[in-house]
């Protein structure tokens, strides 16, 4: 958002006294780097009783120093953040402030995500197309105290809880770690080797040995068909389909080759 913002946060939109806090409003960072979505998400928030909302972050940095300058109540976060991993920034969130309560707002697919992120850190996982009411739900019940996700993840997590070993899927994406999960769903939004691990702050090896091991798990055997799996596979956890892809023609190829050019 380039009005009203300055290090990434949107000051424009802080409701008066916000920073200094009322007692009768909970207040909430959000970090999302969808400017239409943020705003959208500001308004509903800030139409709900007892819920303020104390600036809008769109990038980590900007989102360390919102935290640091604002004391929010609760933060609503997208993983997806651009110049940086929002799972890296879930994390840096939990060790710096391990008592600030942390909804995971995203279009990526729950049944992958949910538990991931529960395990890094958050409170909540919803959905960026659930009802309003959902959201809002979920917001206040990590602002109680509570864990909120859908009654669909809840079972998974019992049934996992439940079993000796973990269940078998047949989807290679459940056998990635949460580290590989993250190479693999930034490569697909078309980083490079050496960008990908400038965001995760790690070096370009041991992002070159996550890669190797993904395409292992993913049965590709070259490095254009492990673009081209990250690639279709991010839409689709996205909720694009397949036809969008290749209602694109050489799309895929064009971001296969630039990243092996600035691989």
């Amino acid at each position: 958002m380039d009005d009203g913002t300055k290090d990434g946060i949107d000051r424009e939109h802080q409701p008066a006294g916000c920073a200094q806090g009322k007692a009768a409003l909970r207040r909430v960072l959000i970090i999302d780097d969808q400017p239409v979505y943020a705003l959208g998400l500001g308004t509903l928030l800030r139409n709900e009783e007892g819920l303020a909302v104390c600036g809008i972050a769109d990038t980590a940095h900007g989102a360390r120093d919102a935290i640091k300058q604002q004391n929010p109540d609760a933060v609503v976060i997208d993983i997806n953040l651009r110049q940086s991993d929002g799972i890296e920034l879930l994390r840096d969130i939990c060790a710096h402030h391990p008592a600030l309560p942390i909804l995971v707002l995203s279009t990526h697919d729950e049944n992958i995500y949910a538990g991931r992120m529960l395990s890094a850190g958050a409170d909540g996982y919803v959905s960026k197309h659930a009802p309003s009411a959902r959201v809002l739900s979920a917001l206040h019940r990590i602002l109680d105290g509570g864990v909120s996700v859908s009654e669909q993840v809840a079972s998974q997590m019992i049934e996992k809880l439940a079993c000796r070993t973990a269940p078998y899927s047949a989807d290679p994406i459940d056998q990635l770690s949460t580290r590989e999960l993250q190479v693999l769903r930034l490569i697909g939004r078309g980083l490079s080797t050496r960008e990908t691990a400038a965001a995760l702050n790690l070096s370009t090896k041991t992002i070159e040995s996550h890669r190797q091991r993904i395409k292992r798990k993913i049965n590709t055997a070259t490095s254009a068909q492990f673009v081209r799996f990250a690639v279709t596979w991010l839409a689709a956890s996205q909720g694009e389909p397949h036809s969008a892809l290749t209602a694109r023609p050489g799309a895929l190829g064009e971001r296969e080759r630039a990243q092996e050019r600035a691989a």
